[in-house]
């Protein structure tokens, strides 16, 4: 992973907005009626190369394919892995609900969406192991061709793949005796596609919103030592399947749910890091911008990260509509910096993707663009206070 020598690099989560008739045509097939495939992959395709194109208009520098060609971060593995079938509903958060009014509310709001919708995901009802091995080396040469016909170019490229904790957590085990044994097959299958990301030369990031969302969502009603059991769980799995993979070509995103709620109910970082710091990456991906997180960056100073890893520091909400000021984004990235005591360890990033379902994103597609541009722009100034930058951009009014 490029460190920031000389300026703050940016970067981002994963998921980007996708076009309206890309999220009607996922949405249907989610919905289990017929589409046309040839179309489907049309139009992920044409999607992929509009955001990359997108994103380094933007000033991003560390960018991806959007996620276009998934219509969910990690539902898409149903149809490139066995084992998987049925439906059951997911357990509701925790924080949602404690409140009546906001749960309607957001129900209300959720049925006017076409949008692929994560609270009724299958079941492993088989055994899981990847249908063709060859459909993981796909996406990645796909983003690869894609990158070598465009000019200028990204810094460094990266691509998610889910933990195989969120998918043990969300698709309900039928089938394996254990949980261990569920997590050691999800892993096995996983590892395919971890390796292909890395052969074609991307930074590889391992999206785990389990490692602190599942507290208030599948463990609601256990001790915080069951759920940190879980956790040791995940991060060894994780170690395990990415053992071939240098350190340095990994980085690992942790967040406590992509939506927007109380929030109330969460674990505090201060509780996990302490495990989730022994996986084997080069660097974190944390949200620090939204209201319930954003004074957690303290944890990094007192239990500092290893010599040669980074932070991406989330300083954009990637669930409001406000446009973070780029005065605003620079003070967040100054903080955080001044914390790890390195600012070439830093990058400024988001605090989650901005279309983890397709559909499901709260922020409208112009917004996004605006906020990854107060992004880059808040970078530039706060590379200039923090002596990596001769002299900032100007800001823009408001």
């Amino acid at each position: 992973m490029q460190f920031s020598q000389e300026r703050l690099l940016t970067t981002h989560t994963g998921s980007l907005p996708r076009p309206a008739d890309l999220v009607e045509i996922y949405a249907k097939r989610a919905a289990g009626e017929t589409v046309d495939e040839g179309r489907l992959a049309r139009l992920a395709d044409a999607a992929m190369r509009e955001v990359v194109r997108k994103q380094i208009a933007c000033g991003i520098d560390v960018g991806n394919n959007g996620e276009q060609q998934r219509e969910s971060f990690f539902l898409y593995v149903q149809r490139r892995m066995t084992g998987f079938g049925g439906r059951w509903h997911r357990t509701p958060h925790a924080d949602v609900e404690r409140y009546p009014q906001f749960k309607a509310m957001l129900a209300e709001q959720t049925a006017a969406r076409r949008m692929v919708d994560p609270s009724l995901p299958p079941k492993a009802i088989g055994e899981v192991r990847y249908i063709d091995p060859a459909d993981a080396d796909t996406e990645p040469r796909q983003f690869r061709e894609t990158l070598a016909e465009i000019e200028p170019n990204f810094v460094e490229a990266f691509m998610t793949a889910p933990s195989p904790g969120i998918i043990a957590a969300a698709v309900k085990n039928e089938h394996y005796p254990s949980i261990e044994a569920y997590v050691d097959a999800l892993a096995a299958a996983l590892r395919l596609e971890y390796e292909a990301i890395a052969r074609h030369g991307f930074v590889l990031q391992i999206d785990c919103p389990d490692l602190a969302l599942e507290k208030h969502r599948t463990y609601q009603d256990r001790s915080d030592r069951e759920f940190l059991d879980f956790v040791e769980l995940i991060v060894g799995a994780i170690n395990r399947a990415t053992a071939a993979i240098p350190r340095e070509q990994k980085r690992l995103h942790v967040c406590w749910g992509n939506y927007e709620g109380p929030h109330d109910c969460d674990v505090p970082l201060k509780t996990i890091w302490p495990v989730i710091r022994h996986a084997d990456v080069g660097g974190f991906v944390l949200p620090f911008a939204n209201a319930r997180h954003a004074h957690e960056f303290q944890v990094l100073g007192g239990m500092p990260l290893d010599d040669d890893q980074l932070i991406v520091a989330g300083v954009i909400d990637s669930v409001t509509n406000f446009v973070e000021h780029p005065e605003v984004v620079a003070n967040r990235l100054e903080t955080v910096a001044r914390t790890v005591g390195d600012p070439t360890r830093v990058l400024a990033g988001t605090d989650c993707g901005f279309d983890t379902q397709a559909g499901k994103g709260r922020v409208a597609e112009d917004v996004v663009w605006a906020k990854l541009r107060a992004l880059a722009e808040g970078a530039r100034i706060a590379s200039a206070r923090l002596g990596l930058a001769a002299e900032p951009a100007p800001a823009s009014a408001g």
